[in-house]
């Protein structure tokens, strides 16, 4: 067998995961070679890089605080071309390493990825070739009694990437690997309280956790940013009082004097933010004469009371969730599908009142036990250390191409090409049997189901309130949501007088069920678009010629399977019609351009609108620490409320403020599942989309929240209102500004 074709097709594999030239060295018992999580370069786009680092088993290298061990931070000398710059080190949070007895030293074993951010400058010219190029030097040391240590020095590495014009890909082979190291970095800030005092043996460091925070830390260990500040070998035990977490260190035995600040990583298993979130988060604070007495008012503690504690908050929520849902009846995601409800209960005008509330019942029973599944499934995500939100079904193409088929199939029945399923909607049903009441309860699930691209006003915050609630209070609002949902189909077919107003069936019920079909067919052009953007053209084409197939199944069942032809044909028709709908369905779901992750590069997957920068937490922290004022849009192509707001929000004269101001704005594309977006959001109390932030610049990092329904109006008065005005000072210390809840 010629080996020649295998090993040509490898080289051509390697080159177009890499897109780059990058070779591995091997020296000190580490490979090391430097990465980049796109395959191009963009003039004036700031590229991340990585020095990827594989440590030999039972050897370390070390963080920038070796310890007390003689040790040997990693460090990097670039070699770049003319007007490039490359920013520190981002240091993942390190392992302690105590089995060299009597010292303790901070580091890294096993793989990991040494994040540095690289400016691109405005005048490379695209066509050319980059070659970043340096030496990297670290040293390597043996765990145990051994000692031995090898240094790597000037270890030369180089990564040659093209210069494009346009937005470059992503690197199939780092782009994701890189992301995944970002969820190792330490926060820079979080939702607790974080205090130091002095004791009779060294310093006690508070840690008083936000509202809701349920997990108990089994362990916290406190990491000097430099030698010297406590004593490294001395035990740090941890204390829970009930209300905050009480860690003790030590200072140096041979110490002059004693520091006035306590600055490093505080560590712990669990995770700052819940199971399977950050586990490091920076601490830089003065050492005070004592501890805190109380919970101060303005943490988060205060300002998010536990929901038992009877302050209100879970009311509040409460009310927002209600509100929510039952705005949520007024999207466009709904609108359609529950105008074929009213068609129903204009069919039942003219029944026994007692069966159109029992309609209205069942109906809402729908809808609840819709929201208390996808309830239960984020939950029980949630406690697995998946970050997901509002939404998450709309990430997963599988889901939009069954969605797409049922509503494209139910669209077929109100054109009347065929009438079984026609039921499932509520339209169609026999007025007294028991389909009617399957009908409507069906109706309530579909609601659901196409209401979860949509996030109406108020849900934001009742959304984002249950992240940090017990699951009993995430169940509540959920249940609320739902209420809110069915509320105005209930008091509809509850209230004999509001019946009178509905107009009697007719002929005219006929046009209008088909002109519902053509609201549900537009739905189904938008479901075709959405795959396109997440898996690319050749998907969404499979899926127009997928429909085709399943709509002549629909069409064969509407013509040959009525009661007018002989048992046999219409036993045939629905045979063939199940062979073309369903054997279609699985085809399309088993396809590889469906199951192949993150798609296509075929299609518009790539955001083509230059005015907005891709976010990334790297990016922002950048803006931030440069005083930068900076606008984020969080947002994904299956939220309708998201592209409604792009279209109408953003135009020439919103984007000419932003330039006049100097606002930097940053798209987050939550479209495909991103565990990095989804626990940022969380960070800010949402989990759905849209999010629309406002950073109006300087050193404190407050923000705003802007409302979820934005026009250019609106969106105008928040950049001069707020980046004009607070950007020379802003007074108080709370971090978050709302002119109103949503």
């Amino acid at each position: 067998m010629n080996a020649r074709p295998a090993i040509c097709i490898l080289t051509l594999c390697l080159a177009a995961c890499l897109g780059a030239v990058s070779v591995p060295v091997k020296e000190a018992y580490v490979e090391s070679e430097l990465v980049a999580e796109e395959s191009a370069v963009q003039p004036g786009r700031p590229l991340q890089l990585a020095l990827r680092m594989k440590i030999d088993k039972n050897w370390h290298t070390y963080w920038k605080n070796p310890g007390d061990e003689v040790g040997l931070p990693t460090s990097i000398e670039w070699k770049l071309p003319r007007g490039f710059a490359a920013g520190p080190i981002q240091w993942p949070v390190p392992r302690r390493y105590d089995d060299t007895p009597p010292f303790i030293n901070y580091g890294y074993g096993g793989e990991i990825f040494l994040l540095v951010k690289l400016d691109v400058p405005q005048t490379l010219a695209p066509g050319t070739d980059v070659a970043i190029e340096g030496n990297a030097s670290w040293l390597a040391c043996k765990s145990g009694s051994d000692g031995i240590c090898v240094p790597g020095f000037n270890v030369p590495f180089k990564l040659t990437l093209p210069a494009v014009a346009g937005v470059p890909p992503r690197s199939e082979c780092w782009a994701d690997r890189i992301a995944e190291a970002r969820q190792h970095l330490p926060l820079e800030g979080s939702d607790w309280t974080l205090h130091a005092a002095r004791d009779n043996d060294g310093f006690v460091i508070q840690s008083i956790p936000p509202a809701g925070f349920d997990e108990q830390l089994g362990s916290m260990l406190f990491i000097p940013a430099k030698p010297g500040m406590i004593d490294d070998v001395a035990k740090q035990p941890l204390e829970w009082t009930g209300q905050w977490y009480l860690l003790r260190v030590r200072p140096p035995v041979e110490a002059e004097s004693l520091p006035e600040r306590l600055s490093g990583l505080l560590v712990n298993d669990a995770g700052w933010r819940g199971v399977g979130t950050e586990k490091g988060v920076r601490i830089d604070v003065p050492i005070a004469a004592s501890l805190l007495t109380a919970v101060p008012e303005a943490t988060p503690v205060a300002r998010l009371a536990a929901a038992s504690s009877g302050d209100g908050r879970l009311g509040i929520m409460l009310l927002f969730a209600f509100l929510g849902g039952l705005i949520l009846n007024l999207m466009p995601c709904v609108l359609p599908v529950l105008s074929l409800k009213v068609l129903g209960i204009v069919e039942q005008a003219g029944e026994d009142r007692l069966r159109v509330r029992l309609h209205g019942l069942v109906f809402a029973l729908g809808v609840l036990i819709s929201f208390w599944i996808l309830a239960a499934v984020l939950i029980g995500l949630k406690a697995g250390g998946q970050a997901l939100g509002w939404g998450f079904q709309l990430q997963s193409p599988s889901f939009v191409i069954v969605l797409a088929t049922v509503i494209f199939l139910f669209g077929l029945s109100l054109f009347g090409i065929f009438e079984i399923g026609t039921s499932l909607i509520g339209v169609g049903a026999s007025a007294a049997g028991q389909a009617g009441l399957t009908g409507s309860f069906f109706s309530g699930i579909f609601a659901t189901v196409v209401a979860t691209p949509c996030t109406a006003p108020f849900m934001g915050s009742a959304l984002g309130f249950t992240l940090t609630q017990p699951a009993w209070v995430a169940m509540l609002v959920f249940t609320f949501l739902g209420l809110g949902l069915a509320a105005p189909y209930v008091v509809l077919s509850s209230a004999p007088a509001l019946m009178r107003f509905i107009p009697r069936p007719g002929a005219w019920m006929e046009s209008f069920k088909q002109f519902m079909g053509f609201l549900l067919m537009a739905t189904v052009i938008w479901l075709v678009w959405v795959l396109g953007r997440q898996q690319g053209n050749n998907a969404a084409a499979l899926l127009w010629a997928a429909l085709l197939i399943m709509g002549l199944g629909a069409w064969i069942v509407g013509h040959w399977a009525v009661p007018v032809r002989p048992p046999l044909t219409r036993l045939s028709a629905r045979v063939i019609a199940v062979v073309l709908i369903a054997g279609t369905l699985a085809a399309v779901l088993s396809t590889e351009s469906i199951t192949r992750p993150g798609g296509s590069r075929d299609g518009g997957v790539v955001n083509k609108d230059a005015f907005w920068q891709v976010f990334s937490t790297a990016t922002l922290d950048e803006l931030l620490t440069a005083g930068k004022p900076v606008f984020i849009d969080f947002t994904a192509d299956w939220c309708i409320t998201c592209k409604v707001n792009e279209r109408i929000a953003f135009t020439d004269a919103v984007r000419r403020r932003f330039l006049e101001l100097g606002i930097a704005p940053l798209k987050a594309d939550w479209t495909h599942r991103d565990a990095v977006i989804a626990k940022v959001l969380a960070g800010y109390r949402r989990n759905g989309v849209p999010l629309y932030l406002l950073y109006p610049g300087g050193s404190d990092r407050k923000y705003v929240i802007l409302p979820q329904i934005l026009t250019p109006g609106i969106v105008l008065r928040y950049l001069d209102k707020h980046v004009a005005v607070c950007r020379q000072a802003a007074k108080g210390d709370a971090q978050v500004v709302r002119d109103f809840p949503e």
